[in-house]
């Protein structure tokens, strides 16, 4: 039995088109999240994060509609319990004024212990997305 899906959402003061990027190049990936991003972003290609602990988040990416969706899906590296694919994020960029709304969807963690730790984790990123994004400095990514 999997977990209810994650959803949550932030406004960043930025337009979609710069908002959208910073999922999809790792030079900004890397301003709001993780200490190093390898992405590919076209159906099939790579999505490889490395977070402050040392672990590392494996998927591919599903779909990539610049400037309003990309989904990819989601794992952890050597952990059976949520191994690398088996989840899947969904991000929808909705226009707001000179701003954009990040609508995120987290689906098919396994229970609901992987649940709140993904809430936790993706309060704490949206968070510095919404720095970054409205050109902050959201400080380093510490563990």
């Amino acid at each position: 039995m999997t977990a209810e899906p994650i959803e949550l959402e932030t406004r960043v003061a930025a337009r979609p088109e710069l908002v959208f990027a910073y999922f999809v190049q790792p030079e900004l990936y890397r301003r709001w999240k993780g200490n190093s991003a390898e992405l590919d972003p076209r159906p099939g290609g790579l999505y490889r994060v490395v977070m402050p602990t040392g672990h590392v988040v494996l998927g591919e990416y599903v779909l990539v509609e610049p400037p309003s969706r990309v989904v990819f899906t989601w794992g952890w590296e050597g952990n059976p319990d949520l191994p690398p694919g088996s989840s899947t994020v969904e991000v929808t960029l909705v226009p707001d004024g000179d701003g954009t709304i990040v609508r995120l969807k987290h689906g098919g963690l396994p229970d609901d212990y992987w649940r709140e730790q993904h809430v936790g984790g993706w309060r704490r990123y949206l968070d510095r997305l919404a720095v970054a994004g409205a050109g902050g400095d959201p400080g380093p990514d510490a563990p």
